[in-house]
């Protein structure tokens, strides 16, 4: 009769979102293997096993997170009008799953890691660029709905207006990192480059 092994006393999935907060706080390389395991409450031998070394439960923490923005981004692209709902997530980037509840000077987490892994690590790279490929997707649908119904100007392509909205969305992510307090110097960037869109 075959051994089936001890059934593991965690659940993957649990234990992928708090790698992922973890990381998205401390960063890949601030984030050393001990902490991990302790703020997991793994052991070493669970976490290998499980998981691997700590670069693959890493990528799977952010393949987590553009998952769970991809989504969150969607739905916020069915609003109508368009453009307030791409300033709001303009704005506020920490919107995206959620982490303005938890730690709104994150940044974006794909940002962080295009920033720290990108492009020595070629499976970070693939990652990042999907997500980008992405949002600039999900983006340009979105125009092409809003240039159609008169609300955004036809002076550009969807896809290089979704270009422009994703150097701001990093951007904005980005600079919230560096700066906690007012960021009404952003909004009015962000303003004035969503007035350039409107019909």
């Amino acid at each position: 009769m075959a051994r089936t092994g001890r059934p593991r006393g965690f659940d993957e999935e649990q234990v992928i979102e708090r790698a992922r907060d973890l990381f998205w706080s401390r960063g890949y390389g601030a984030t050393s293997v001990q902490e991990l395991l302790n703020h997991l409450a793994l052991q070493r031998g669970s976490m290998y096993g499980t998981f691997g070394d700590k670069r693959a439960l890493y990528l799977r923490a952010v393949e987590l997170y553009v998952r769970e923005n991809r989504r969150y981004l969607q739905a916020v692209l069915q609003r109508d009008p368009l453009l307030p709902a791409l300033r709001e997530l303009l704005v506020e980037p920490a919107l995206l799953t959620g982490a303005v509840e938890r730690e709104p000077t994150r940044g974006c987490l794909v940002g962080n890691t295009t920033a720290e892994l990108v492009p020595a690590d070629e499976e970070a790279r693939a990652l990042v660029v999907t997500a980008y490929d992405g949002f600039i997707e999900d983006v340009a649908t979105a125009l092409a709905r809003a240039q159609a119904n008169g609300e955004v100007a036809r002076s550009a392509a969807p896809e290089a207006q979704a270009q422009l909205l994703l150097l701001l969305f990093q951007g904005s992510a980005l600079i919230a990192r560096a700066d906690q307090g007012d960021r009404q110097r952003v909004a009015a960037g962000i303003d004035a480059a969503l007035e350039s869109l409107r019909a």
